[in-house]
C-alpha cells in the first residue's frame, strides 16, 4: 500500500490543531481513588489529594470549647449516630478551617475522609452523594469561606441538600462550612425599614419580611453553629511559644518582641499570624546556623 508523504508545515499545522482540540475537549472522567484520605471536587470529579496539609488539634489554642463541640459531633458521625452539619463563623485566622483539617489528621484511621468543594460548585452536591453512596468511609464535605452575594442562587442548592430534599440525611455524608459572615447572605438596611404604600416603586418587595426569612433560613439549616473571636496578646504569644517549642527553639525576649512586631504589621492577632511568624522565625534562625 502506497504511503503519502506530507510536507512538514502541514504536519505541524495538524499537530497544532490536534493540540488545540485536546485542550478544548472536556477532561476524561476517572473513577475516584478512594485509597486517598482527602479529595477536591473539580470538574465534576473527586480528585484525590495524596498529601493533604497536616494539622493537629493540640496545636489549636484558645478555642477549646469549639474544638470540644466539633470533636463530639464528628465522633457521633463516625459512629453512625445522629450528627449535625456544622457552620463555623467568625474572625479570620482564628482556627475555623484548621479545626476541619485537623479532624482529618486525627480520625483518618477511623474512616474519616475530607472532600473540599468550592462555593460555586455547591449545585453539584447531589453528584458527590451519588459517588460516595454505599462507601464504608465517612465523608466531611468541606466548603471554606462560604458566603453569597445578593444575586447568587447557589445557596438554594445548599439549602436543598442540608435539609429541604428527600435525598438529605445520608449516613456517610456531612457538611462543614466556614464563613466570616454569620448569615451567609447579605442583609440590607432597607429590608428592616417598614414599607408604606406612599410612593412605593413598582418593583419594591411587598413582603420584605419573607425575603429576610429566606436569607436567614440558610444558616438555620446548619444544626451546629460555632463562633470564633479575635484573641488577646497573651494568647497570641502563647501560640507562638508553642510552635517554637515544637521545633526546639528557645523562647527569648527577642523572639517575643519580633512576634509582637509581626502581628502589628499585619493588623491582627490570630492563630494564623502566630503560625506564620513561627515559620518565619524558625526558618531564619536555622538559616543562621546552616
Amino acid at each position: 500500500m502506497a504511503t503519502i508523504d506530507l510536507p512538514d508545515n502541514i504536519l505541524e499545522s495538524l499537530s497544532t490543531v490536534l493540540l488545540q482540540l485536546q485542550h478544548s475537549l472536556p477532561e476524561l472522567k476517572q473513577a475516584p481513588d478512594f485509597s486517598s484520605m482527602a479529595f477536591k471536587w473539580q470538574n465534576q470529579q473527586l480528585k484525590a489529594i495524596y498529601q493533604p496539609k497536616v494539622m493537629y488539634l493540640d496545636d489549636l489554642k484558645g478555642i477549646e470549647r469549639q474544638k470540644e463541640k466539633v470533636i463530639q459531633n464528628t465522633l457521633q458521625f463516625l459512629n453512625g449516630l445522629p450528627a449535625n452539619d456544622v457552620l463555623l463563623t467568625g474572625s479570620r485566622g482564628t482556627g475555623k478551617s484548621s479545626i476541619v483539617r485537623a479532624l482529618l489528621t486525627e480520625y483518618a484511621e477511623q474512616g474519616l475522609r475530607l472532600i473540599e468543594i468550592e462555593r460555586d460548585d455547591l449545585s453539584e452536591l447531589p453528584l458527590i452523594q451519588e459517588l460516595i453512596e454505599g462507601r464504608p468511609e465517612k465523608f466531611i464535605v468541606y466548603c471554606d469561606d462560604l458566603a453569597f452575594n445578593a444575586e447568587d442562587e447557589n445557596y438554594r442548592s445548599l439549602k436543598s441538600v442540608l435539609d429541604g430534599s428527600l435525598q438529605s440525611g445520608s449516613t456517610n455524608f456531612i457538611i462543614y462550612a466556614t464563613s466570616n459572615r454569620r448569615h451567609l447572605l447579605p442583609e440590607f438596611m432597607h429590608e428592616n425599614t417598614p414599607v408604606t404604600r406612599v410612593d412605593v416603586p413598582q418593583y419594591t418587595e411587598l413582603h420584605p419580611q419573607e425575603a429576610i426569612e429566606e436569607k436567614i433560613s440558610l444558616s438555620d439549616r446548619f444544626g451546629l453553629w460555632l463562633s470564633f473571636y479575635p484573641m488577646d496578646q497573651n494568647l497570641y504569644l502563647e501560640i507562638v511559644e508553642h510552635y517554637l517549642a515544637k521545633a526546639e527553639m528557645p523562647w527569648t525576649d527577642e523572639a517575643r518582641a519580633e512576634a509582637l512586631r509581626w502581628c502589628q504589621a499585619r493588623g491582627q492577632r490570630s492563630g494564623r499570624a502566630a503560625y506564620q511568624f513561627s515559620k518565619h522565625w524558625i526558618g531564619s534562625e536555622q538559616l543562621k546556623q546552616a
